[in-house]
C-alpha cells in the first residue's frame, strides 16, 4: 500500500481575515494550524504534504515550515497562478486572480503520483478525519473511480463573526449524490440561512456539509483538467468564477465519471475565517493540549 499524500491549499490572501492566516500563530509554541493538519496526517500514515501557494507568501513560508519539517514529511511547494492553463486556452485579459480551489487542486498534477488528500489551510479538521480518509486511500490504485469525503454538521461549523462558504451536502447510502457552495452562511434570528440575492434561504442544522476534506486517487487530475476546460469556455467573460472542487466532484458525480465515499463527523469544527475566530481557536488548541491530544510543543 502507498502512504497517501496530503494537499494543502494555502495560496488565498485571507481577506475577511485581514492578514496571511496561513502563517498566524495559533498555538503555544507558534504553531499554526497547518502545524496541527501536518502533525495529525503524519500520525494517521501520510509520506508527503504539498502546499499550494501564492507568489506573495512562498518565501516566508518555506522559511517557516521546511525547519519544522526536515526529517519528518517529505514536503514540496507549488504555486497557484492565474496562467496556469490546460494547453490551447488563453487568459481571460480582465480576469487579476486564480479560479478558485479546484484550479488549486490542479497546480499540484506534475508532483502528486499517488492517492491523496486535500484540505484547506486554515481550518481545523481533527485526528479522526486524518485517519479516516488515510485508510481509505492507502489501499486505492491511481486509476480507481472512487473519492471520499469527510462532512461536518452544518450547525458545527459556523463563525460567531460573519458569513461563511459550505458547500451543501446530499447523500444516498453512505455516498454523496450532490453537492452545491453556499457563500453567503449565517445564523439568523436563531435559524441558518444563506442569502441568495434579494431573499434568504433556510438550511437544516443536521445538514452535512463539505469543509473541502477530500480524498482522491491521481485520476482526478484527468477528470479535473477536462471539466476545467469546459468550465472556462462557459465562464470566460466572467471574471469572478470560480471553479470550486463542489462543483468539480458534483459534475463528475452526475457524469458517473466518480462515486464519492461519505465520512461524517461530529467534531466541532474551528478555524480563522475571520480576525476575531484566533481568541477562539487559540483557546480550543490549548483545551486540547490540556487534554492530551497535543504536546506543548509540536516539533520539540
Amino acid at each position: 500500500m502507498k502512504r497517501p499524500t496530503l494537499l494543502i491549499l494555502a495560496a488565498g490572501l485571507g481577506s475577511r481575515y485581514g492578514g496571511i492566516k496561513q502563517m498566524d500563530k495559533i498555538g503555544p509554541s507558534g504553531e499554526s494550524i497547518i502545524d496541527y493538519s501536518v502533525y495529525d496526517a503524519i500520525e494517521a500514515g501520510f509520506g508527503k504534504v504539498v502546499f499550494v501557494l501564492n507568489s506573495r507568501i512562498i518565501d516566508d513560508f518555506k522559511a517557516i515550515y521546511e525547519p519544522r519539517l526536515k526529517n519528518r514529511i517529505k514536503t514540496e511547494y507549488i504555486l497557484q497562478e492565474l496562467s496556469d492553463l490546460p494547453d490551447g486556452i488563453a487568459v481571460n485579459p480582465s480576469r487579476t486572480k486564480p479560479w478558485g480551489t479546484g484550479h488549486a487542486v490542479l497546480a499540484a498534477r506534475n508532483c502528486i503520483n499517488e492517492p491523496f488528500a486535500v484540505i484547506n489551510a486554515d481550518d481545523f479538521y481533527g485526528r479522526q478525519a486524518f485517519s479516516l480518509i488515510s485508510d481509505f486511500l492507502s489501499p486505492l490504485g491511481n486509476n480507481e473511480d472512487v473519492c471520499a469525503m469527510v462532512g461536518y454538521r452544518l450547525k458545527n461549523t459556523l463563525s460567531d463573526h460573519g458569513s461563511v462558504s459550505r458547500g451543501i451536502c446530499q447523500i444516498s447510502d453512505g455516498y454523496l449524490t450532490e453537492v452545491v457552495e453556499r457563500t453567503k452562511i449565517i445564523r439568523k434570528d436563531g435559524k441558518i440561512v444563506f442569502s441568495d440575492h434579494a431573499s434568504d434561504t433556510f438550511l437544516e442544522d443536521q445538514s452535512v456539509v463539505s469543509m473541502n476534506f477530500w480524498g482522491f486517487t491521481p485520476r482526478l487530475f484527468t477528470q479535473a483538467e477536462m471539466e476545467f476546460r469546459r468550465f472556462i469556455a462557459e465562464n470566460s467573460t466572467n471574471t469572478e468564477a470560480e471553479f470550486y472542487i463542489p462543483y468539480l466532484i458534483s459534475r463528475l458525480i452526475k457524469t458517473g465519471d466518480v462515486r464519492c465515499k461519505v465520512f461524517t463527523s461530529n467534531d466541532k469544527w474551528f478555524g480563522v475565517t475571520y480576525k476575531e475566530d484566533k481568541a477562539v481557536t487559540i483557546e480550543k488548541i490549548n483545551q486540547l493540549i490540556h487534554q492530551g491530544f497535543y504536546p506543548e510543543s509540536l516539533w520539540k
